[in-house]
Formats: structure tokens, sequence, C-alpha cells
């Protein structure tokens, strides 16, 4: 039985995320308290008690979010949990590939925090405030989604940015591009074209400085071989090679997301249980969606810690 761990990404945060497993386990505690030290504030406060809309800023969600999950980790290994021993890969949805690679080991989580904050900051600074847009494309194959984006572009910026599996994904770009994009999608059949409330055009050419800002960061600290195989989004390929995987997180940030292309592949390579570490279930259900021979769990308070370590033996 061979068992991934993922990590969800940006939109799976919520106000009080990991409280619990703060309150319950000492070790998940010490992991809010890396990322704060690690950030000079008190992102805890922030994340247990928010504002939300200060929670869901990029530049806050993103190492909000990792520290969940490896909140969630701590807490499995307080209880003699070894990720080595019983995974045989990890992966995580945008964002969620550094959480999944801290929780491996390729790098610290305080510097996971620090490269998160470097990732949220760039990412917004790369395109001027509504100069950029994201739509999500409802029931359309993925051949005319790309028909379109080429079609719309007109000498801007459209592309698929996430292949999130279940008949969706997104499209990115220049504002006008997008728009142009999702009313094509809409003439050839899709069921919903709905732009996103979205603060910049995440995973595409438009992130080009964001993706400098990245391959400088990362070059700033130390990194090392995960002890378990990562499949990267971009390429949906395992490794644990650390300067593969380095160069993989650069191209990440202007290139495509393809979750559906990595569940399959789990699906392919024998994988049979997926366990979604942190916050909320986003991944759970897009794994249902995609292949449903694969049984899905959500681990992200102390009473889906214990039922885990059950399962895991």
């Amino acid at each position: 039985m061979a068992i991934a761990f993922t990590f969800p990404g940006q939109g799976s945060q919520a106000v009080g995320m990991g409280k619990e497993l703060a309150d319950a386990y000492p070790e998940a505690r010490r992991v809010f308290e890396e990322v704060d030290e690690a950030l000079g504030e008190k992102l805890s406060a922030l994340i247990f008690e928010g504002p939300e809309e200060t929670l869901t800023l990029t530049a806050n969600a993103q190492p909000a979010l990792m520290a969940v999950s490896l909140a969630a980790m701590r807490a499995l290994e307080s209880k003699g949990f070894s990720l080595k021993e019983k995974v045989a890969y990890v992966a995580g949805h945008s964002l969620g590939e550094y959480s999944a690679l801290a929780a491996a080991g390729f790098v610290s989580i305080a510097d996971a925090a620090r490269l998160l904050r470097i990732r949220g900051n760039a990412m917004q600074a790369a395109v001027p405030a509504g100069e950029g847009a994201m739509a999500a494309i409802i029931g359309l194959e993925q051949a005319d989604v790309e028909a379109a984006c080429t079609e719309a572009a007109q000498d801007e910026v459209c592309q698929i940015a996430n292949d999130n599996g279940g008949g969706q994904l997104v499209i990115s770009g220049s504002k006008a591009a997008v728009e142009r994009g999702a009313a094509l999608c809409t003439a050839k059949g899709a069921k919903r074209a709905l732009m996103l409330q979205v603060s910049a055009p995440f995973h595409s050419a438009l992130m080009g400085p964001a993706a400098d800002a990245m391959r400088e960061a990362l070059a700033a600290v130390a990194r090392h071989g995960p002890v378990v195989p990562v499949v990267s989004n971009v390429s949906v390929e395992p490794t644990t090679d650390a300067d593969l995987i380095t160069a993989r997180l650069v191209e990440q940030v202007t290139g495509r997301v393809r979750w559906r292309e990595t569940v399959e592949w789990f699906g392919a390579d024998g994988v049979t249980t997926l366990y979604e570490i942190g916050a909320g279930k986003v991944l759970s259900g897009l794994a249902r969606r995609i292949n449903r021979d694969i049984a899905v769990s959500s681990v992200g308070t102390p009473a889906d810690i214990e039922a885990a370590l059950a399962a895991l033996g």
C-alpha cells in the first residue's frame, strides 16, 4: 500500500486554522513560534484570530498555510510517525510544494516561512494592481481552453495556470486577455467561466520578476535532498535532487500547476492513499474527482491526527 502526502495551496486558509493543533501538541505550537521568529512578527496571532482580509493577503496566506501543514506534521512525528518510513511521495499545490519540501527536510521551517513571505510579496509586486487577472473555467476540455487562450492573447498574456482536475482549469494573464479568454471559453461550451477575486495573475509569464526573486532567495538558503521524493507541480516527476528541485520551484512561479496529472501519476504509480496535510479539504475533494480508486484523508485537527496515526500504524 503506497501512501502520498499532499499539502494545500492558497484558498485553503481560514481564521483559526491550526489552533487546535497548537493547543493539543507542544511540537505543533513550536512550529508557529518558529514561523513568528523567522518573520519577526506574530503571524500566529493573525492565523488564530484574524482578521480574515489580512490573513488572505498573499504574503500572509502563503507562510500561514505552510505553518499549519508543518504543525500537523510535527504533531504526527511527536507520536512516532516517520515520513521516510511510511510515505512514498510528497507533493503540494503551488505554495504547498514548499510545505511538502519543508516536511521532507529540503529546507527548514524558518527558511520556508521566509521564502514564502518573499514569494508572496514578489508575486504581488510583479504586476501593477488591476493589470492582471485569473478566471476559473469549468466543464471544458483542456485543448479547448488552450485554444481559447491562444486566440485571446493578442500579443498579451493568457495561459492555463492551474489544471486542478474535476473539469476545472484556471487561466491567468493580462486582464483584457483573460476576459477575452473567459468569453471564448463560454462560447466553446464551458459550463462556467468565472473571473476570480485574486490580487495578481499567478502562474503566468507576467510573474517573471517573481521567478527572478525566488531564484535569488532560494540560492541564499541551505537546501538538502528531501527524505522522500517530491513530485513537482511543473514536471509531474519525482526527485530528491536538491538542485533540480530548486530549478523547478523557480519555474513553478510562471508555470502551470499540473495537479490533475499529479494525482493521475500517483494512481499509475500504485499510490492507494492520499493524505492532505494542513488546512481544509480542497485537495481531498479534487482527488476524489480525479481518481475514485485512491482513498483520501484530511489531517488538520487533533482528531484527524489520531485517526491518521491509527491508519498509518
